[in-house]
Formats: C-alpha cells, sequence, structure tokens
C-alpha cells in the first residue's frame, strides 16, 4: 500500500479550515458557541491555524449529555474549535481512504446511508436462503488506539499528522474505560492499552470505518462470502446454509481477536431469511419492510414529548409538523401505512402541507389531523 506524506499543510490551510468551519456550523448555527465563534471567524480560525502550525495546539475538555434513544448512550461533544479540526482532518483523509473501502459499507460514507444497506440487504435477501447477522460487542468503547493508529500509519506517513490524530484519538473522555481482554494478556494489559473513541466526534465515525475495513476485506476476499454488507458495526452475511454460517461466524471471532475486538455473541446468529431480518430499524421481508416495533414505540414517545412542550410553549407546532414530516420521509421507506397513518391521526399537530402515500396520493384534511 502506498504511504502518503506531506499531508498536513492541506489539513491546516486556510481554504479547508473555512470550510471545516462551515460544515461544523451546520444545523447548529445559531447556537450560543458557534455565534460567538463566527462572530470573530477569522480571528479565531486564524488563532488555530497558528496553534495547529506551532504544535500548540491541544484539544479542549467534552461536553457529556445522556440520549436514550434507541438505547441508552453517552455523548460527548468537543468543543466547537476542536469540531473544526475533526472536519478538516475528514476533509483530507477520507478521499485517500475512500478507495480502500468496499462498496458495502454503508455507513458515514457519502452516497451510501441507512436506505441503500437496507436495500441492498434485501437484494441478498432474495439470492440466499440463510443470514448471519452479526454484531460487534461495545465497539466504539472497546477500539484499541495502538491498532487505530497502526491502520493510519499503514497509509500516512506525515508525522506531523499522525501527531495530531494520535491527539485526537487519545483526548479523554467521560465514561471511557479499559477495554476487553484477550489470551496471552497480562493482568494489567488492559490498562495499558487505552481503548474507545467518543460518541459524537465527527472522526469516531471515520476511524470506526477504518478499524473494521480489514474485517471487511476479509469476509470478501478471505472468506469468500458473496453476500456481505456492513453498517457501522453491523454486518450481515448471507449464505446456502447454516453450516456454512456457522463457521464464518467462527472465522470471524478469531480475526476480531487480532484486531482486539468481540463479537456480541447474543446478538451475533444464524436463522433463515424466510423469518425477516431486523436491521437498521426495519424487519425485512421478501415480499415486504416493516418498520421496526422499537422505531414506532419510541416516534410515539416522542410525539408524546413534543406535546409536552408546545403546552408549555418551548415548541411550536410548526417545529413539530417539520419533524413529524422527516419521520414520516422514513417511514414511508417501509410498507407501514396503515399503523403511521393511525399513530399521526391521533396527533394534535398539523402539517402544512398534505402527506404523501405510497403511491402518490395525498392524505385528505381530515385523515391529517387539524
Amino acid at each position: 500500500m502506498r504511504r502518503r506524506g506531506d499531508l498536513f499543510p492541506r489539513v491546516v490551510r486556510w481554504p479547508t479550515l473555512v470550510r471545516a468551519a462551515h460544515s461544523a456550523a451546520h444545523r447548529k448555527r445559531w447556537r450560543p458557541n458557534v455565534l460567538a465563534f463566527h462572530a470573530r471567524l477569522e480571528e479565531n480560525l486564524l488563532e488555530l491555524q497558528r496553534e495547529l502550525e506551532t504544535g500548540a495546539y491541544a484539544p479542549g475538555p467534552f461536553r457529556s449529555f445522556e440520549i436514550f434513544q434507541p438505547k441508552r448512550r453517552l455523548i460527548s461533544a468537543a468543543p466547537y474549535r476542536d469540531r473544526i479540526v475533526h472536519h478538516a482532518v475528514c476533509a483530507v483523509l477520507e478521499p485517500l481512504f475512500e478507495p480502500t473501502f468496499i462498496d458495502d459499507s454503508h455507513a458515514c460514507r457519502r452516497g451510501h446511508g441507512v436506505h441503500r444497506a437496507v436495500a441492498r440487504a434485501e437484494q441478498f435477501q432474495a439470492r440466499f436462503e440463510w443470514v448471519l447477522k452479526g454484531d460487534v460487542a461495545a465497539f466504539f468503547p472497546s477500539i484499541d488506539h495502538g491498532v487505530l493508529l497502526g491502520l493510519l500509519g499503514r497509509k500516512l506517513k506525515c508525522p506531523r499528522l499522525l501527531r495530531l490524530l494520535t491527539q485526537i484519538v487519545s483526548q479523554p473522555y467521560p465514561g471511557q474505560r479499559p477495554g476487553p481482554s484477550f489470551a496471552g494478556d497480562t493482568l494489567w494489559t488492559r490498562f495499558e492499552r487505552p481503548c474507545g473513541l467518543p460518541l459524537g466526534n465527527q472522526t469516531s465515525q471515520f476511524f470506526g470505518n477504518v478499524m473494521l475495513n480489514p474485517l471487511d476485506h476479509f469476509v470478501k476476499e478471505q472468506l469468500r462470502c458473496r453476500g456481505y454488507l456492513r453498517y457501522a458495526d453491523d454486518f450481515l452475511l448471507f449464505g446456502e446454509s447454516a453450516g456454512q454460517l456457522g463457521a464464518w461466524r467462527g472465522a470471524i471471532r478469531k480475526f476480531l481477536r487480532g484486531l482486539r475486538l468481540r463479537l456480541n455473541e447474543h446478538k451475533t446468529v444464524v436463522f433463515p431469511v424466510n423469518q425477516g431480518i431486523p436491521f437498521l430499524g426495519f424487519k425485512l421481508f421478501w415480499s415486504h419492510r416493516r418498520l421496526s416495533r422499537g422505531n414506532l414505540r419510541r416516534f410515539q414517545r416522542r410525539l408524546a414529548r413534543w406535546r409536552e412542550r408546545v403546552a408549555a410553549g418551548r415548541m411550536t407546532q410548526a417545529e413539530v409538523s417539520e419533524r413529524v414530516r422527516a419521520w414520516w420521509g422514513h417511514a414511508q421507506h417501509a410498507d407501514c401505512w396503515r399503523i403511521a397513518s393511525q399513530i399521526l391521526d391521533r396527533s394534535p399537530f398539523q402539517s402544512p402541507e398534505p402527506f404523501q402515500k405510497p403511491g402518490g396520493d395525498s392524505l385528505s384534511s381530515d385523515e391529517w389531523p387539524s
């Protein structure tokens, strides 16, 4: 693999930082910290550029908060100026690593995404009788910094950029804990090898793809699996028999140990595709696609919270309608017209425009609650 050098100047040049600032501000422009930074944008970017060039740059402390949907997670948000650095780094690195990723890696890549991954899974479902649904246990908290930086170093030979990447990867965050233990480790190995990337960093999603890219190539090139796709740490392998997929599961388990990662054994299962495949918030059948029950329940709970906020004056009906329309755009990718319309009919919020039924028909005024 050809290693690339002299990349650091591309990260810190003025046009890259300006574009990174605007990318980092996307949908966050009216937050106080973003407004304060952009009020003196040129001065603040010049200072950030100077710190990066002189080696004086140091990441700031994270701001953490919990989310509870779809499950409880701790999100660690970097300071805004650090997020600009993350966007600048990704703008330079992603074009270099993109050609090394397989086409069926769908998370956080331009032109991919949830709906493309689900459609691809349906194509494989029509061709094969069995599926292995896999999951990496505690993926982001378990990412070994040494392994990740080694994978980055295979492609990069720019010392200043590698030093900056080490700063980003090694920045402590709230809730960080030691990684798992493996055969051959001493009692102190898991404490001597720092692990974990914070959920919330722009770079974390990119680093996650770098970390699991060797697994993608192992499955495609060594196992010769013709039906494989991955979205973040969730992956599907399709095959002709349960025995074949069971053998592949053992091979993947062994390969992941080399990356100091583990399979989630409870979620890594083999079953016939005609049972329906739960994947990325949908359940896939040969003839149709449903939204998962969890997705519907979460949306109902969000509607109840929005109702309370509207009553308290903390949200407007227009804001709620915009969020409902966003969910409806996602829900239309499943065959859930009846249950989705029942949920929306119980909503007290108005839509400024008629919603579209599958096939192009609009909801009448009495179908969308007034």
